[in-house]
């Protein structure tokens, strides 16, 4: 059976009328995919942001409670390496820059074909020019590095139509690429646009798509989160028009993108391919867009970013249904394992294949899910609890390597792209890992120090927060992480740094 794993990041499922029949924004091809397929609806991340999403994907380990966003380590599995000795012709094709930043490697190396599209966001492909720089673009500097900022208006300026856009040349390389490959036997291609990442930058007739008011010179569509300051000062400056026209242009990605994926899952249909074909359809993330004051996907997780949409085509099973099983980002590596008949490695204990569940069979109870550095989230499907750390409590990466951070969450003692501070000892940290670990100090500004619990079923918008209100079940939920983080073998002192012992 052939595999593919189509990425879209960033997407909201609220954006989906498969999971909310009221939003306005268009997307019919995932619309017509979703009708054949699978649809989960307690589909959940794991690790964030997203490096460490994709090292669940690739290598099928948990990240958030032992390190932040970095490479792959020497003992993590490589999945496109995995499916290829069993036979498989593995190809990538993306324009996610990450995957080429010294911070990210390992993760594609392992497939036999990589298509790359250069220029997404602040992907160093064009040189800045000097001299002045238009309207949208000196609006984004108001909240952003200008140098950041400049980059992505070198990589774009030139673009004209809609074709020259990212998702037109990832979905049409990745058509190209059935096209040249599909015969060839068996494969494993994944297909990852950065689409519908910020910037929320977007050609005619998508960027008035969705509103009549205003334009990207008067509205700034990168909105800032990584740093607090930032995020507060916007916020404290912005109106409901701009927050309006935010929203506006993150649809008009979005239907943007789904006709361009629409184009795609056309030529799997001209090359008679459905029958033969496993086909999951996600994203590692959503995107908050100014709700409760915050934008992006940073602790705490509400669903709103953390619930994400999962669909998956499976030749050998009816379409049209819905589950409600708790899966998540993590899970991938098992399915796709699974699906090219090869068995996870034995040291696996964090990704479970999705596959048993079209048989009926029930995966988890319960999940946990988070940020390096930042509280935790469990959730049994009905009740959801965010515990937040405690404050002034250590906390320290697990790694074989000794790499400069990319921290993308308020670091307080400056060390992105710095030399790190020393490890404190080494040894064997993790016993599903033959070879040793070094333990280094980090320093992260939490987010918050508030706790929350919520009743998903009850409250949907999680808007009432029960932490006070119902103690039973915030016992309950504090079990079930105590469990899960035991389970799972995060480092003890996570525990402590909780306020769970």
């Amino acid at each position: 059976m052939n595999i593919i794993l189509i990425l879209v990041d960033s997407l909201n499922k609220d954006c989906l009328s498969i999971y909310n029949p009221e939003t306005d924004c268009k997307t019919p091809a995932i619309d017509a995919f979703a009708k054949k397929g699978h649809i989960f609806e307690n589909h959940y991340i794991s690790s964030l942001p997203c490096m460490p999403a994709r090292r669940e994907i690739y290598a099928g380990r948990k990240e958030f409670m032992w390190r932040p966003w970095g490479p792959l380590e020497i003992f993590d599995p490589r999945l496109p390496k995995i499916v290829g000795a069993a036979g498989y012709n593995t190809g990538i094709v993306t324009d996610h820059y990450h995957y080429w930043e010294e911070m990210a490697n390992g993760y594609i190396q392992g497939f036999k074909s990589l298509n790359f599209i250069r220029g997404h966001e602040t992907d160093n492909w064009k040189v800045p020019g000097p001299g002045p720089k238009p309207a949208w673009v000196n609006k984004m500097c108001e909240f952003r590095a200008d140098e950041h900022m400049h980059q992505y208006y070198a990589n774009v300026e030139d673009f004209e139509t809609e074709e020259d856009f990212f998702p037109a040349k990832v979905f049409s390389c990745a058509a190209d690429w059935l096209e040249q490959n599909a015969s060839k036997g068996p494969f494993f291609l994944q297909v990852e646009s950065f689409d519908v990442h910020e910037p929320f930058h977007v050609p005619e007739p998508y960027a008035s798509m969705y509103t009549e008011n205003g334009s990207k010179d008067e509205y700034n569509i990168w909105p800032p989160y990584q740093i607090y300051d930032d995020l507060d000062a916007f916020m404290a400056q912005t109106t409901p028009e701009e927050l309006a026209f935010l929203e506006a242009q993150y649809k008009g990605k979005t239907t943007m993108v789904d006709k361009w994926l629409g184009i795609f899952l056309d030529k799997i249909r001209s090359l008679n391919l459905l029958e033969e074909t496993l086909i999951i359809f996600t994203t590692d993330h959503g995107h908050d867009l100014g709700q409760r004051g915050v934008f992006g996907k940073q602790f705490p997780h509400y669903d709103s970013h953390a619930n994400i949409p999962l669909v998956v085509w499976h030749p050998n099973y009816e379409g049209g249904k819905r589950s409600e099983e708790l899966t998540q980002t993590v899970d991938l590596f098992a399915t796709i394992a699974e699906a090219a008949g090869v068995d996870a490695p034995p040291e696996n204990r964090h990704s479970k294949s999705i596959l048993p569940s079209f048989e009926g069979a029930t995966l988890r109870d319960a999940i946990s899910y988070g940020t390096f550095g930042q509280g935790v989230c469990v959730s049994d499907g009905e009740w959801t609890l965010f515990k937040a750390p405690v404050e002034g409590m250590p906390l320290f990466s697990y790694s074989t390597m000794i790499n400069q951070p990319l921290i993308v969450d308020n670091p307080v003692d400056g060390r992105v792209g710095k030399i790190p501070p020393a490890p404190i000892d080494q040894g064997y940290f993790d016993p599903s890992v033959r070879l040793p670990l070094w333990k280094t100090p980090i320093t992260i500004d939490p987010r918050t120090y508030e706790n929350f619990l919520f009743n998903r079923k009850d409250d949907p918008k999680q808007e009432n927060n029960l932490w006070e209100d119902e103690p039973e079940q915030r016992e309950r939920l504090l079990k079930l992480l105590i469990d899960l983080i035991t389970e799972e073998g995060a480092p003890p002192e996570q525990l402590d740094r909780l306020g769970l012992n």
